[in-house]
């Protein structure tokens, strides 16, 4: 799972994430788009292969957005008050991810905001593509914060579509039609309400750019 376009920021994720919130109707993305994976996921049935502890799209650095990122902060938050522990763990792997990341890291490994601009993309595509997130759990095979999961982990499996056409995980829709997987289409989100609250965002608190799972979570 790849970055669509990435911006340059100067924000330090360790000192100012923790005094973010979600915006007014975030709440209600999530109940649209996990409603359109489950209408989704009931057409697709057996083709689609997507089930606990597969974790094929839990290994590889994937970009984020801002809105993203407070959710995963959020859902932080809420864990350490449930289970201290299961918490710790996170940030003790996704710090040790930090350390293994930073040295080629294709942005500020200071503020985990990736660069932007085509060639910053290609080296990107390249980048971190063994690397687990910091959130799944290695014991498990399941994401502890999956309530509080960025939207690109909501929305692959199914087919979407994106600049290239419809896409589908490798895993799913073996033996389908390219008609029988169009018509398990997934439209996460139809009003983009998720463009406009990520707006609201970066305008409330000045953040922008995209990042990494480790870096928000560390």
């Amino acid at each position: 799972m790849r970055c669509q376009s990435m911006q340059y920021a100067s924000v330090q994720y360790a000192c100012c994430m923790s005094s973010r919130r979600l915006p007014v109707g975030d709440g209600e993305l999530i109940q649209i788009v996990d409603a359109a994976l489950a209408d989704a996921a009931r057409r697709a049935g057996e083709w689609l292969a997507c089930r606990p502890a597969c974790t094929q799209c839990c290994v590889g650095a994937f970009a984020i957005h801002q809105l993203d990122a407070a959710r995963l902060q959020q859902g932080m938050d809420d864990l350490e008050k449930a289970d201290p522990q299961r918490a710790r763990r996170i940030r003790e792997r996704a710090r040790a991810s930090v350390e293994r990341l930073s040295a080629e890291f294709p942005g500020n490994a200071k503020t985990g905001v990736l660069d932007g601009g085509p060639e910053a993309e290609l080296r990107f595509e390249e980048f971190a593509n063994d690397e687990p997130c910091p959130v799944l759990d290695p014991e498990t095979g399941l994401c502890e914060l999956y309530e509080a999961r960025p939207m690109i982990c909501r929305t692959f499996g199914p087919p979407v579509q994106s600049e290239g056409g419809l896409g589908v995980c490798e895993l799913c829709f073996h033996g389908a039609s390219d008609e029988q997987i169009a018509a398990c289409e997934m439209v996460a989100d139809p009003e983009d309400r998720e463009s406009k609250l990520l707006r609201k965002l970066e305008k409330t608190r000045g953040l922008r750019g995209r990042t990494v799972v480790a870096f928000c979570v560390k």
